[in-house]
């Protein structure tokens, strides 16, 4: 795991998202967790718009498959049929694991919105192969909302209400902020999760002070 202290955006980080690599892709090649890698790639984004789309257009472009991947694909769908199930990361079975990923990658490419159409209209032969397209997208999803807070309480603003609130962007990042606060005091928040709250917008734990009620 890389421990160094980096100072995002991480210049390594967004010249390899440029180049069209992932943020999971990225994540395993410099031993890094994904969720740190988002907040990277997040604050990245930010700073330059044009970012995202050089990253898709560059992602397009590799992910073009050749007669290779198109015959890697078949030999996947094929074991999809025959067994009746998804392969598993963490099967017993080598074979089975390495299309696992791959139909991970696929998965991801999907999110990101730079999956070639030949493989989608092959993979639409094994129905609900996309099945962990959601959680891809939630976790960008919690990335923005992450950025999203920064910026607002960067702005001088006191922490949002889900309650009572000034406006729709209060309101969203209020209710945000207090799911996290709940999910946190359930011990259901991933601690990577935790560990990037803590250091990038420190107190959200507790929230405002000013203007709370008196407890009777």
């Amino acid at each position: 795991m890389d421990r160094r202290v980096r100072r995002a955006p991480d210049a390594e980080w967004v010249l390899m998202y440029r180049l069209g690599l992932s943020r999971q892709r990225i994540a395993d090649l410099v031993r890094a967790e994904p969720t740190t890698v988002g907040y990277h790639l997040v604050i990245a984004r930010r700073q330059d718009p044009g970012l995202e789309p050089a990253h898709h257009a560059a992602a397009a472009t590799a992910a073009v498959p050749s007669p290779a991947d198109v015959a890697r694909m078949d030999e996947v769908i094929a074991w999809i049929t025959a067994e009746g199930r998804f392969p598993r990361e963490r099967s017993e079975d080598k074979g089975e694991r390495s299309m696992a990923r791959w139909l991970s990658d696929r998965r991801r490419q999907a999110a990101d919105r730079t999956l070639d159409p030949a493989y989608r209209n092959g993979l639409a032969h094994a129905p609900g192969w996309e099945r962990n397209l959601r959680a891809v997208t939630d976790e960008a999803r919690w990335q923005d909302r992450l950025a999203q807070l920064m910026d607002f309480r960067a702005e001088g603003n006191d922490w949002p209400r889900h309650h009572h609130y000034a406006s729709e962007r209060e309101h969203t990042l209020g209710v945000w902020i207090h799911t996290q606060r709940y999910k946190h005091r359930r011990g259901d928040l991933d601690p990577e999760k935790v560990k990037l709250l803590n250091t990038t917008i420190p107190g959200w734990q507790t929230g405002r002070t000013r203007g709370r009620p008196s407890r009777r």
